[in-house]
């Protein structure tokens, strides 16, 4: 199999940063196809795309349906459903690649046994940064090379590290077997994909060393809206629990979703009622694990009993 790849991009009122967005993928040889999706833009970003796409014939610039804004998932879904290369890489419109992002990629992925490499990313700053919002900006990456069949739990746990979509080589033939982006979640949409990933395909570590891609860092970032992940995080163990009843995963890593998926719902601080509630709707979306004795294992009662009932654990 030839190794060509498809970058994908997603666009939104960027025009400050695309074309060095693009300009740092137009040097690496491998990519055939840079496939740019706007997602109803309102400043310049779609008139600079189009001036670029006049330049370099590889550069191919869709939209969704009446221009309308349909967020990042959506949207890099529209750019996986067009891409006609072997291989996929993502990145986003305020980032950029290093020189040779793909030259380890390519010689690692001539094993057709393997679905996919990462990489380390790091960040490139655009304004100054705060101490207490530094925790955000260490490299993307894992501590350590883990088996592929391990790689779920090493990344779940961010124990040795955490992976980005920037850092991303994989087949367009894993998107067959895992599906497409959530477009459900506003955000952490880029974990449920790597999670998914991490549990079906055979994922190789690349260059974990040092950066091959890089975050633009500026007032706009939404990742640093801590408030809007803790909503989402337990939309997205939710989201992940009920792909994987569909999906053949093992009831170790439906343990392991199911023990996280509490962790961030805890962090609610609701009544018992309401947790019990929360359960049932989880067993009725997932019919198979009111057979199982995770159905007890993580039943409200039994998980917060010393809470709740802190008068039974009292010493005597």
């Amino acid at each position: 199999m030839d190794f060509t790849v498809s970058v994908i991009i997603p666009t939104y009122n960027v025009e400050d940063y695309i074309e060095k967005t693009i300009a740092s993928v137009l040097i690496q040889p491998e990519v055939t196809e840079i496939i740019v999706v706007d997602d109803g833009s309102k400043d310049n970003t779609l008139l600079i795309l189009k001036q670029l796409k006049k330049q370099h014939h590889i550069i191919e610039i869709f939209q969704h349906e009446n221009e309308v804004n349909k967020g990042r998932s959506a949207t890099r879904n529209l750019g996986i459903l067009n891409a006609t290369s072997n291989y996929i890489a993502f990145l986003d419109a305020d980032d950029f690649y290093l020189c040779n992002r793909f030259t380890k990629d390519r010689m690692i992925l001539m094993d057709q046994a393997i679905d996919g490499v990462y990489n380390a990313v790091g960040f490139s700053f655009y304004k100054s940064i705060k101490d207490e919002t530094s925790k955000h900006f260490k490299i993307s990456t894992l501590s350590k090379k883990i088996e592929s069949k391990n790689l779920f739990d090493a990344i779940v746990s961010s124990k040795y590290g955490y992976l980005h979509l920037n850092g991303l080589t994989l087949k367009k033939t894993n998107f067959d077997v895992i599906g497409l982006f959530n477009e459900s979640l506003i955000v952490a949409e880029d974990s449920d994909i790597i999670f998914k990933l991490a549990l079906k395909c055979k994922l190789e570590p690349s260059i974990i060393e040092i950066p091959v891609a890089k975050r633009g860092v500026h007032d706009n970032n939404v990742f640093t809206d801590d408030d809007l992940y803790k909503k989402y995080n337990v939309k997205l163990y939710e989201s992940l629990l009920n792909w994987s009843g569909k999906h053949q995963i093992s009831y170790k890593n439906i343990d392991t979703l199911l023990n996280w998926l509490w962790f961030f719902k805890f962090r609610e601080t609701n009544s018992l009622k309401a947790y019990l509630f929360f359960w049932v709707y989880i067993i009725v979306n997932n019919p198979k694990l009111f057979f199982t004795k995770l159905s007890f294992k993580y039943f409200p009662l039994i998980r917060l009993r010393q809470k709740f009932f802190p008068f039974l654990f009292k010493n005597h």
